[in-house]
């Protein structure tokens, strides 16, 4: 009985697989996986290593499809999710249109839900886009400005926590201490706390900050030179 159970079970495998029914994430084959993978990279979402193997790099990646999709962001490449990355409707994930309603001319966007953020310039175009780390419990929507604050230095290219952190090119524009950074780097060794792929997901959460890359960072410093408007959305 136990043989003639894992030949159905197999059998309908075989017969979803043939019809091109997208199996569940539990169930993905090697092969399916290692396809996903191709296709989350191809498409700008940095899946990492195409090795049939769902680690963290991986479920980021999907995190980041899902959000540019409009998909609940599971991590997991449910059934849903695994048809619309196969699609050839599929978007991409490092290239994504600004959210409507974030007002015009020069200004920051940021998103919540996408946990993503462009920097448009004074004509409307986008200078830059790209994945954050934030905490929408400390930081609420609404319009600021880059500056200072609560009389805090505006900029600061080195920041610190007070602690083992540095904050490099923090730019601030909320009171009284939130403001945009690269991924908290320890004095000791220069190292991030946390891996670039884990941006523009809820993998890790700030303390009310903006974490971005290095050369986000280094670009959003640049752009802020005069004082800039920051619209943050939902």
């Amino acid at each position: 009985m136990r043989i003639l159970s894992k030949l159905g079970v197999a059998a309908a495998t075989i017969a979803l697989v043939a019809a091109g029914t997208a199996l569940p994430a539990d169930a993905l084959t090697v092969t399916q996986t290692k396809a996903a993978q191709t296709r989350l990279n191809r498409l700008g979402c940095t899946a990492g290593p195409v090795d049939g193997i769902v680690g963290m790099m991986t479920k980021a990646a999907t995190v980041r499809f899902q959000s540019a999709n409009r998909l609940t962001q599971t991590g997991y490449l449910s059934g849903t999710t695994y048809s619309r990355l196969m699609a050839s409707t599929a978007k991409r994930c490092d290239v994504r249109p600004v959210p409507a309603l974030s007002g015009s001319g020069r200004r920051l966007v940021i998103s919540q839900s996408q946990n993503w953020v462009w920097l448009i310039d004074a004509s409307g175009k986008v200078v830059r886009q790209g994945g954050m780390i934030d905490n929408p419990l400390y930081l609420r929507a609404g319009t600021y400005t880059t500056g200072p604050k609560c009389g805090r230095a505006g900029r600061i290219r080195q920041n610190t926590d007070g602690g083992s952190l540095y904050l490099n090119y923090f730019v601030r524009f909320a009171p009284c201490g939130i403001g945009f950074h690269q991924i908290p780097t320890y004095k000791s060794t220069g190292r991030q706390i946390h891996a670039d792929y884990l941006l523009g997901t809820n993998y890790k959460a700030s303390h009310g900050c903006i974490r971005v890359s290095a050369s986000m960072a280094a670009t959003i410093w640049s752009f802020t030179a005069t004082s800039v408007r920051v619209v943050v959305m939902r």
